[in-house]
């Protein structure tokens, strides 16, 4: 016989699914209730190496993160892994005169707001880079922009500038719609054309929350969600990761990276990446300027042991700016080994000697005593610190090595009250040579930390620059990394090694070595 049901039977299912609806709350679907306590089954948390202080993508400040990690804004010139470029939300770019550039764009690409991405978009977003962000504009020199029509922007350029398709790879050019801004003309929030869309940023706790763009052109995203928290400690990052707080992160402590690795449910990835670790030298002290000081000092320093033995080989030693792969450097560079004995001979001939026998040598009077300043959110940093300053000690040379949050780095650096700052530097941003070494070692550079001034490298710098034979201009650069080498304004130690550490189901991440650290992608997704 049929059993029949009873209104209590009917009562108890419906109980149960009502029950049921409710606990699925925390999936991450269509219409359920995400929180930061359930965040969703298919949404990705991720621990991000710096604080989160700006979402703002024009004056410099927010720009890489919204772009290469919240993967919101997009450029309109793309790299491949080879640094080659390649199209992004441009379709084609073409040198028509010495100073006139035509870019084609697509016209299939829509704004976060429902808005048609046209030349006029484009040149407004990047007349608001320029206005609001000085460094961008310098290596644009931009003159003026035409809308040729609703998919073609023309660009004349103050100057011959070659690496223009470059800079638009840059992160901070990144287009964004009219209305990320308000009606007095202030930023307010991110409207970009890329496969997540800017949902939150919450002041108080700093988290960055971004949803699936339905409608990027690029085609199906792999995730529902991005949960992004600022985490500059890798210690914190890496408790994070092994206690289920996070799902992906990068730059764990090095010596930690095997044994993360060996944990159930977790897999680390180690790959090469173009950033250097140099120490800025402040050569308006005394003993600095002398570029025998700065000679011995980077004898003595051991690149190999500190590769092998500091960064567990997540980096390798450094001679020139750029890595050895990169098409435009200079071969012929072999990284300073340690030489003690060249080291002595340099310091005593620069008057640095040991009167007193105290193991640290000096001069009229005066021991070679010397500060270097690091931070801490890249784990290499203070260990590499503390290394050097042991190797120096070796030497006679008494070194501090502190580490220090930016804001007191920054007003050590104002008041001039430095000698060595240890920092790691990205030197593929724009893939040409040009941007490295003009922000570096020409007179005022940007990042010319230093104040180092050689009109032999500013006058080879001015000349590559309106070079467009590739291997006449790659020539022109390879001389002054040939001059910068033999002068050490900037000690260059080691390039950079990425460490990913992520969560066995996340699957479809590929790494972008052209980023800034790291870069999210659109393939990447959750299976649990």
């Amino acid at each position: 016989m049929k059993e029949k049901n009873t209104p209590l039977s009917i009562l108890i299912i419906t109980l149960l699914v009502c029950a049921s609806l409710l606990t699925s709350g925390c999936t991450g679907t269509e219409g359920s209730e995400v929180t930061e306590e359930n965040p969703g089954s298919n949404t990705l948390v991720l621990g991000e190496m710096w604080e989160i202080e700006s979402i703002n993508t024009v004056d410099g400040d927010g720009g890489t993160l919204i772009c290469e990690k919240a993967a919101v804004t997009e450029t309109l010139v793309g790299a491949n892994q080879d640094f080659s470029l390649k199209p992004g939300l441009a379709t084609s770019w073409e040198q028509l005169e010495e100073n006139t550039w035509e870019f084609k764009l697509r016209n299939d690409v829509f704004f976060h707001d429902g808005s048609k991405m046209t030349a006029e978009e484009v040149k407004s977003s990047l007349g608001n880079v320029i206005a609001k962000n000085p460094r961008v504009a310098s290596m644009l020199k931009i003159a003026s922009m035409e809308v040729v029509d609703d998919y073609t922007l023309k660009i004349e350029t103050s100057e011959l500038n070659p690496i223009l398709p470059g800079v638009l790879h840059y992160p901070d050019t990144a287009v964004i719609s009219p209305s990320s801004f308000d009606e007095a003309g202030e930023f307010v929030k991110p409207v970009g054309t890329g496969p997540y869309k800017f949902e939150s940023f919450d002041e108080q706790t700093r988290i960055l929350t971004v949803v699936k763009n339905e409608n990027w052109w690029g085609g199906e995203v792999g995730l529902d969600r991005m949960v992004l928290k600022g985490m500059p400690d890798p210690n914190t990052r890496a408790m994070a990761i092994e206690n289920g707080e996070l799902d992906f992160t990068v730059d764990v402590p090095y010596s930690e990276t095997d044994r993360i690795n060996e944990l159930d449910g977790i897999n680390v990835e180690k790959y090469k990446t173009p950033r250097v670790y140099k120490i800025d030298i402040n050569l308006g002290h005394e003993p600095l300027g002398d570029v025998r000081v700065r000679q011995a000092m980077s004898y003595v320093i051991d690149r190999y042991e500190i590769a092998e033995h500091v960064l567990y080989n997540v980096g390798e030693p450094a001679a020139g700016p750029f890595l050895p792969t990169m098409v435009w450097a200079n071969k012929d560079l072999q990284p300073y080994t340690r030489n003690l004995e060249k080291a002595d001979k340099l310091l005593t001939e620069a008057g640095w000697v040991d009167t007193d026998g105290d193991g640290i040598r000096d001069k009229d009077g005066k021991p070679l005593r010397l500060n270097l300043m690091t931070y801490s959110a890249r784990p290499g940093l203070p260990p590499m610190a503390e290394t050097m300053a042991a190797q120096l000690k070796e030497a006679g040379i008494d070194v501090e090595a502190e580490v220090l949050e930016f804001g007191a780095i920054y007003d050590r650096k104002e008041k001039g009250n430095w000698d060595l700052y240890l920092a790691a530097y990205n030197i593929a941003m724009v893939p040409d040579p040009e941007y490295v070494l003009s922000n570096w070692y020409m007179t005022g550079g940007p990042d010319n930390g230093p104040g180092y001034s050689n009109p032999e490298v500013d006058s080879l710098i001015m000349e590559a620059r309106k070079l467009t034979d590739l291997e006449e201009r790659y020539r022109k650069f390879n001389e002054v990394e040939a001059i910068v080498y033999e002068e050490q304004p900037m000690i260059l130690v080691a390039y950079y090694g990425c460490a990913i550490v992520k969560k066995d189901y996340v699957k479809g991440y590929v790494f972008d070595p052209t980023a800034h650290d790291y870069r999210t992608n659109a393939d990447m997704y959750i299976e649990k």
